[in-house]
């Protein structure tokens, strides 16, 4: 996927839109934050999500993190081959390292997330 054409959460989760399906990963620059991902834990399929809430996690050798849902829905898909190869997060966030897939409620809303350039820019504050 191309990192201008999606949407980003202020948490650092990416978000691609087809139809009424989002799909969801971290973002390079969180993947590289990250570094050293030992754990992820994802979502059930058919589990119901609240944009904002958490999720999941993902775990690294110093620390523990939520994962959160970008959307309201239900989860539709999780990518268990990143939860048994954590790798992937950091080798190709956009591609083989997506997280889950929610299939939105209707009416669900787009608006708090970010495009590329406000996120490039959000990441910009945040490093300093």
């Amino acid at each position: 996927m191309d990192p201008k054409t999606l949407r980003y959460t202020k948490t650092h989760e990416w978000v691609a839109v087809d139809g009424d399906v989002a799909t969801v990963g971290v973002s390079r620059f969180a993947a590289d934050l990250l570094n050293d991902i030992t754990f992820v834990g994802l979502p059930a399929t058919g589990k119901a999500v609240s944009a904002g809430k958490d999720c999941g996690a993902i775990e690294t050798v110093k620390s523990a993190n939520d994962l959160y849902s970008p959307v309201d829905g239900e989860i539709s898909a999780a990518n268990h081959e990143v939860a048994t190869n954590p790798g992937l997060i950091q080798e190709d966030p956009y591609g083989q390292g997506w997280l889950f897939k929610v299939k939105m409620s209707p009416g669900a809303s787009l608006g708090h997330l970010l495009d590329a350039a406000a996120y490039e820019e959000h990441c910009a504050n945040e490093a300093h």
